[in-house]
């Protein structure tokens, strides 16, 4: 399995790429392949600001339905929209073209997040 080195994990299975003070997150190439084929996402807090730990959406696969959890504080600047359209996407391409959302963070200091090393070993890769 692949988990980029540039890249930060939750436990949660979510990836966080952070550049400046926007970070873009989606869920890993794991989370994906324990989901199943991948039907839906669904993402109605775009404008809000979240806490890390809290629900920003959601993702339903064939087999299941699944939240998505905030990994930082922030405010929801963006959904990929093409996701609408193409939810397999974040089956084909988890960390490029299957990203979820952007979000301004607006709180640096509580990045808690997993280097790849910690979140291979998390799942067992």
């Amino acid at each position: 399995m692949n988990f980029p080195q540039e890249l930060k994990y939750t436990k949660d299975h979510e990836w966080v790429k952070i550049e400046g003070d926007i970070a873009t997150i989606g869920i890993t190439e794991f989370a994906q392949k324990e989901l199943g084929d991948i039907v839906y996402v669904e993402v109605e807090t775009v404008g809000e600001t979240i806490e890390a730990g809290e629900v920003f959406g959601s993702v339903e696969a064939v087999k299941t339905v699944s939240d998505l959890f905030m990994p930082i504080t922030g405010e929801i600047i963006e959904f990929n929209e093409e996701l609408d359209s193409s939810p397999e996407l974040v089956n084909d391409s988890p960390y490029e073209s299957g990203w979820m959302i952007k979000v301004k963070i607006s709180d640096s200091s509580a990045l808690d997040l997993l280097d790849s090393a910690e979140y291979a070993e998390l799942v067992g890769a």
